[in-house]
């Protein structure tokens, strides 16, 4: 059997024998694909809004608007969105200032070239004075109040600018927060450091309930929710894209309400039940999702749910941006392994979260049920030994050390992309 894996920007092709490959785990999504109308898909939501009027209409009255927009580690076709957004809101108020947050969370700054990418060459030009970058660590924030978990909020100081604040974004599973879109674009988006660092405490990530595909009960999502009220946000345009990021559905209006919409729609066409394997493969999706050992964990939470406790998971992620987060790289490097990783991160309060420590104990608990292979570009290859997990150059390298480490493997499943669905036995 020939899997096609994403790599990069490109694929890589996962060999196995059909006697020996339990499953292949693909959403429905993926099984989608754009009708090459990206565009229309966009207007057609803005055209028929979700619990709310029609964003000319919403911005009628309104002189400073904020636009907040995701960063470089997420596939957002704002080249698809923005020109649309920014027509209506010419249309419905010519005279207001405009301003584009990006949304970086505690991620590094998204650099120009990246914008380029994500606006369109073309269209970049026409945004590039109205663009900020939000930096957690720098940017000046005002405080908004207490979140449910007792976390304090504080965001980026231009939602007080704004007399409108609305966001793009678009809508996947995500492995704690339940789904991407709406309310994140927020917090952890453009919140302060040291909220998110609260909302990304060692409690909350450890809830049974902050888990992918999960919205009810789960603390996460719950604070964010709160966190989008507080801050003002006030309209979205979510998309949902294909394998080939290419925008196939689209959600506008109400913050919550359009949101609560995609996510239905998303759990619907991602959930597969897990076929449980000692050998679990999957990837991050390529670029830009890819690009470090950071996002990669994200995929391997996939793997997570179908892998025989003592398995082993191998995450395809090319990794040419290294670790993503020197903090997560020194989680591991500085340890006695997981266990001791995930000891520590136990035991650390709320409000003395540290960077990174979200990412260090999923990817514990990941590694405390099975051994981790990752095949990566070479680059990576000190940061990914070094932080305890096994290194491969290829997907045929790591299945034959996988089959060295699991000698009587019952079988392999293959995820070929993670990031899309949501994996979960049940209703």
């Amino acid at each position: 059997m020939i899997t096609k894996i994403p790599y990069d920007r490109s694929f890589l092709d996962c060999v196995t024998e059909e006697r020996e490959t339990r499953g292949v785990l693909v959403s429905s999504l993926h099984q989608m694909k754009s009708d090459g109308r990206e565009e229309d898909t966009v207007r057609e939501a803005l055209d028929h809004p979700i619990a709310a009027p029609r964003l000319e209409d919403w911005v009628k009255g309104k002189r400073r608007i904020l636009i907040i927009t995701s960063d470089h580690t997420r596939p957002v076709p704002s080249r698809v969105i923005t020109p649309q957004v920014l027509e209506r809101i010419r249309r419905g108020s010519p005279e207001a200032e405009v301003r584009i947050l990006i949304a970086t969370g505690v991620h590094r700054e998204t650099t120009e070239e990246e914008l380029k990418e994500k606006f369109g060459a073309a269209f970049y030009p026409q945004v590039r004075d109205m663009i900020r970058v939000h930096k957690a660590f720098e940017s000046e924030t005002v405080a908004k109040g207490t979140l449910p978990s007792g976390c304090e909020l504080s965001v980026n100081a231009l939602v007080d600018w704004a007399d409108g604040v609305m966001a793009e974004g678009f809508i996947e599973p995500h492995f704690f927060a339940g789904f991407s879109g709406g309310r994140k674009s927020i917090l952890p988006g453009i919140a302060g450091a040291s909220s998110v660092m609260q909302n990304h405490c060692a409690k909350l990530i450890g809830d049974e309930r902050s888990r992918t595909g999960i919205l009810a009960g789960n603390p996460l999502h719950e604070d964010m929710v709160a966190a989008a009220k507080l801050a003002g946000l006030g309209y979205i345009v979510n998309v949902v894209i294909d394998g080939e990021k290419k925008v196939v559905k689209a959600f506008a209006g109400d913050p919550f309400a359009a949101h609560e919409a995609g996510c239905a729609f998303v759990g619907g066409v991602c959930r597969v039940r897990p076929v449980y394997s000692d050998i679990v493969l999957t990837s991050n999706g390529g670029y830009p999702l890819d690009q470090n050992v950071y996002q990669s964990i994200k995929s391997m939470t996939a793997a997570e749910a179908s892998v025989n406790e003592g398995g082993v998971v191998i995450c395809v992620s090319c990794c040419g941006d290294g670790s993503g987060g020197e903090e997560l790289y020194r989680w591991f490097a500085e340890s006695n392994g997981p266990r001791d990783v995930m000891e520590k991160i136990r035991g650390i309060p709320a409000k003395d979260t540290i960077g990174d420590q979200w990412m260090a104990q999923i990817l514990a608990r990941i590694m405390l049920r099975a051994t981790v292979i990752m095949v990566t570009c070479k680059a990576s290859e000190p940061i990914v030994t070094g932080m305890g997990m096994v290194w491969a150059e290829s997907i045929e390298a790591a299945l034959c050390k996988a089959k060295e480490l699991k000698p009587d493997f019952d079988g392999i499943t293959v995820i070929p992309d993670g990031i899309s669905v949501i994996v979960r036995d049940g209703e």
